[in-house]
């Protein structure tokens, strides 16, 4: 690692100091963090098991649900593990790694969102072309273009990230390793490595969400001359994907907003993304999906051989 680099490890400040307040987030937070892994890995095994979900929505929501895991996997054991100790500490390679795989991740799932609004565009708008257009091998090149495009964000953000010296203070104001709250402990100015973070970071996060809220106008638009059956069916099969989205870019904007605060709410608000969020996904879209819904039951229905619904 360039610079001076005398810290090996870092301590972490955690969400709250109270040790019986910690003990009641480790009571909430392992059964979200297991009811996420358990919740979006059934969505993976039905999609993968069942014929009647064979469309590209179900493709690529089988991805989201393999990065909301993996997402959420980077950030949340750690923190519920620390949850239980007095002094949570991580070394410097850990927090770099805690750092790449939650920006690698995050920003997978804001191009996977893309990508699901795309085929819902698709699907609305050119329903005669829809399997033509959503062939197998675009669909599989998007979800690559995805984590590719997650995977070169990461890497610039490490690249800025590394040279920078760490030589004195250790504790991260935070739950768990993020770009801003390290670049704090850095024996030196980083002004323009913050800025730059988090015009990447901002940028992205922007043309997305402007893509995707494009996309809902000329679905909404196009859906003027639909039947009110056929909007309403339309409308249910982004419904899901308009709440999910809603759910990821809002906290996301509202941090971007004001960025070098170290408010609680600020860590409250990660919680939200980093905790909650991925855990409510499979519920929105099971919830939701009558198509799921049933393939879940058929599916786990055919594994007990009792024909219980």
């Amino acid at each position: 690692m360039a610079g001076a680099n005398n810290v090996t490890e870092l301590i972490l400040t955690g969400l709250f100091q109270d040790p019986e307040v910690q003990r009641v987030c480790f009571v909430v937070f392992l059964p979200v963090y297991l009811a996420t892994v358990v919740g979006n890995g059934l969505i993976m095994v039905t999609v993968s098991a069942s014929k009647s979900l064979r469309s590209p929505m179900y493709f690529f929501l089988s991805y989201l649900s393999l990065v909301e895991i993996s997402y959420s996997s980077t950030v949340v054991p750690k923190f519920i593990a620390d949850l239980l100790t007095k002094i949570k500490t991580i070394s410097l390679e850990g927090c770099l790694a805690q750092i790449f795989f939650f920006h690698f991740l995050g920003v997978t799932e804001i191009f996977l969102l893309v990508v699901m609004a795309y085929d819902r565009y698709v699907a609305i708008c050119k329903p005669l072309h829809y399997m033509t257009i959503m062939s197998r091998r675009l669909c599989h090149a998007l979800v690559a273009s995805s984590w590719l495009g997650g995977f070169l964000h990461s890497i610039i953000q490490i690249l800025i990230t590394i040279q920078l010296p760490f030589c004195g203070p250790n504790v991260i104001d935070h739950y768990f390793c993020d770009l801003q709250p390290l670049f704090k402990l850095a024996c030196t100015d980083t002004f323009v490595e913050g800025v730059s973070v988090l015009a990447i970071s901002g940028l992205i996060t922007l043309c997305s969400f402007l893509i995707l809220v494009s996309s809902y106008i000329v679905i909404l638009v196009h859906l003027r001359n639909h039947s009110a059956e056929g909007r309403r069916k339309a409308l249910s099969t982004c419904a899901s994907h308009i709440t999910v989205v809603l759910l990821f870019f809002g906290p996301a904007i509202f941090l971007y907003m004001r960025p070098s605060s170290t408010f609680t709410a600020d860590k409250l608000v990660a919680v939200f993304y980093t905790v909650v969020t991925p855990m409510l996904n499979p519920v929105i879209y099971t919830l939701r999906n009558k198509e799921v819904k049933v393939a879940m039951r058929r599916l786990w229905g055919n594994k007990k051989n009792s024909g219980v619904d």
